[in-house]
């Protein structure tokens, strides 16, 4: 079995696509998975699977999703191998300064790639830094001028319907709760 983190776009977020966990956790283990667990509200759900083909796997996800939640469900799948590269390859000094500076990591929905994805990220200087990593963006901000921040233009571009943000913290603690599945 291998473990994957499934992360859902667009839900819980300005009263559209409601979703309880519990609800999302029962729709996960009627589908078959297993060790299903959620965090927080924002659609996180860790699961075990025999599946090898991400693709496969998340083209079944959406659709299940998609037919039972009634929404175009869109999802990035990240196996534990990548979180925990996408953890330790973060940039220098990512995540280190949390009374300075907001984390967060841009997951991308393949076939879009860093490359590419950054190419659509915009930084304002003095506020945003962005990084391109093997398989994630990596964007801070700094909180004293968060409200001039470039983070919220990409919320508007097409190439953003290939991806999903979640802040450094939850993304780190995920890791944490996958590994100690594992440990």
């Amino acid at each position: 079995m291998s473990q994957y983190l499934v992360l859902l776009r667009g839900i819980n977020v300005g009263g559209k696509n409601i979703i309880k966990m519990a609800d999302l956790k029962a729709s996960f283990e009627a589908m078959g998975f297993a060790n299903v667990r959620t965090y927080i509200q924002s659609g996180n759900v860790l699961l075990e699977s025999a599946e090898k083909d991400k693709e496969a796997l998340t083209a079944r996800i959406e659709k299940d999703l998609s037919k039972q939640f009634n929404f175009q469900a869109r999802v990035v799948v990240v196996s534990q191998k990548e979180l925990a590269a996408i953890v330790k390859s973060a940039p220098e000094g990512f995540g280190q300064d949390d009374e300075k500076f907001r984390y967060d990591v841009i997951f991308l929905k393949e076939p879009l790639i860093p490359k590419e994805a950054m190419k659509s990220v915009s930084v304002r200087e003095g506020v945003d830094t962005a990084h391109a990593g093997r398989q994630a963006l990596y964007f801070s901000r700094l909180i004293s001028r968060a409200s001039q921040s470039y983070l919220t233009k990409i919320i508007g571009l097409p190439v953003y319907q290939g991806m999903t943000i979640r802040n450094w913290n939850t993304t780190t603690k995920l890791l944490v709760l996958m590994e100690g599945q594992n440990g």
